[in-house]
């Protein structure tokens, strides 16, 4: 045996584990909310503080999205990082909200 890993075939592993789970959860419980719902719920949660990376991973994974959807929001311009080094909410994020009302 070497030490090669198939990193491909992991990931497609992976990524049919984590879709298994997700129909999984579906069956157990409530009726799971739209994306836009849970994307409404996070704006509304985090406000205008600023989170640290962790605390941004945690809102989402409270809300059933990814940890690194911070990164993925970023580079959509609904989060930038502060001269601080937290992670705020863009006007566009508020925006959104405001919309959605």
């Amino acid at each position: 045996m070497g030490d090669v890993m198939d990193v491909p075939k992991l990931q497609s592993s992976l990524r049919l584990i984590a879709r298994g789970l997700e129909e999984l959860a579906a069956a157990l419980g409530e009726p799971e909310s739209s994306e836009d719902e849970r994307t409404a719920r996070v704006i509304e949660e985090w406000g205008r503080r600023g989170l640290t990376q962790k605390e941004a991973s945690a809102l989402f994974q409270r809300h059933g999205f990814a940890p690194q959807t911070t990164g993925g929001w970023a580079r959509g311009d609904w989060v930038e990082i502060g001269d601080d080094g937290l992670r705020y909410l863009t006007a566009r994020s508020h925006a959104w909200l405001e919309e959605r009302s």
